[in-house]
């Protein structure tokens, strides 16, 4: 299976914007759906949005639909997660996932490899 390191999260501002990203070794990581999660203080872990093999088709949920884009470069293992106009509500821990069935799920048991997750803090 592959193994996943997500990088780039931290404290910010409402309205700021971060940039996550999730490198990926140890399989071949354009045969991977990649999807991105996040688990809010106190709450389950919800899908923020997911993107295809190629990188041509994303898929968000829609407090994130706007403000959030998915992005993928297969020539360096790594998908990325653009965050832009972000709110208290977006706090939370991130986590990369990868699956080869397909991209177009929420559910966190479709997916079967994830990273550690890193901490993303939006103050008010």
């Amino acid at each position: 299976q592959v193994q996943l390191v997500e990088s780039g999260g931290g404290l910010v501002q409402a309205g700021d914007s971060l940039r996550l990203s999730c490198e990926a070794s140890g399989g071949t990581f354009s045969s991977y759906y990649m999807g991105w999660f996040r688990q809010p203080p106190g709450k389950e872990r919800e899908f923020v949005g997911s993107i295809t093999r190629s990188g041509d088709t994303t898929y968000y949920t829609d407090s994130v639909k706007d403000r959030f884009t998915i992005s993928r470069d297969n020539a360096k293992n790594t998908v990325y997660l653009q965050m832009n106009s972000l709110k208290p509500e977006d706090t939370g821990v991130y986590y990369c996932a990868a699956n080869r069935r397909t991209y177009y799920t929420v559910r966190a048991t479709d997916y079967n490899s994830w990273g550690q997750g890193t901490q993303v803090t939006v103050s008010s």
